[in-house]
């Protein structure tokens, strides 16, 4: 397989090495992982298609490691499965990465019963460019405020009920009511964003029960995230 691709799907998940800990299960040439973060406030999965990979289940416990081992290898890669291990391939270095236990892979909980989401957020590319760099600008600022009235949406850092060195981003966004100010991650939308850039299809729906979700589409990629509010 195209080790470019099997780094893309790593990059989905990992974050920007947020994410270390998952399950990978391939099965019919299609690999997918669900994922959650240490703090439990970021929860996804990510599929990737048309892929050369055996099929199973196999456990990623340091995925920085990983991507570090097989950063060696040339552009396309073979990929087999050895006890205890996945061998990686090109045509003149072998290299292979031992495997955890799923016992140690933190568990993804299922969300069974999602909130009805009542805004959608336009993620275009001046949105995402601007977070970017208001993140860089504003490195102190944990969080980002999603507010909305009159049908006007802000994407706010550095947010407080008293004047504070903030940015303030307008957003196009469709509500059927006003919202009061939410809090979400910034470094996890930071990392969405920018493991997603380029993505044919994107959204951002937001529920006022404290729940967004942002979903992308990119070629054989599928990613989906939850990030719940912080209060």
């Amino acid at each position: 397989m195209e080790k470019s691709k099997f780094e893309g799907f790593i990059n989905r998940y990992n974050l920007g090495g947020e994410v270390e800990s998952v399950m990978v299960k391939s099965e019919k040439s299609q690999l997918s992982v669900r994922m959650i973060s240490d703090d439990k406030t970021l929860l996804g999965d990510v599929t990737a298609t048309d892929t050369e990979f055996p099929e199973g289940e196999f456990g990623i416990y340091t995925t920085s490691q990983l991507k570090g081992l097989i950063s060696v290898l040339g552009s396309s890669i073979k990929v087999e499965e050895i006890t205890g291990a996945l061998k990686f391939s090109d045509k003149g270095t072998k290299l292979q990465y031992m495997l955890a236990t799923p016992s140690v892979i933190p568990s993804v909980p299922d969300l069974k019963k999602l909130p009805d989401f009542n805004v959608n957020v336009t993620l275009n590319d001046d949105f995402v460019n601007t977070f970017i760099k208001s993140t860089g600008a504003l490195s102190d600022a944990d969080t980002f405020t999603f507010t909305c009235k009159d049908g006007k949406g802000e994407v706010i850092l550095g947010y407080s009920s008293i004047n504070s060195n903030r940015i303030s981003i307008s957003v196009d966004c469709e509500s059927d009511k006003d919202v009061d100010p939410i809090a979400f991650s910034a470094k996890y939308l930071k990392a969405i964003l920018l493991a997603n850039k380029g993505s044919t299809a994107s959204s951002m729906e937001i529920s006022s029960d404290g729940l967004a979700k942002l979903g992308f589409t990119s070629g054989d990629f599928t990613s989906n995230y939850f990030l719940v509010e912080i209060k």
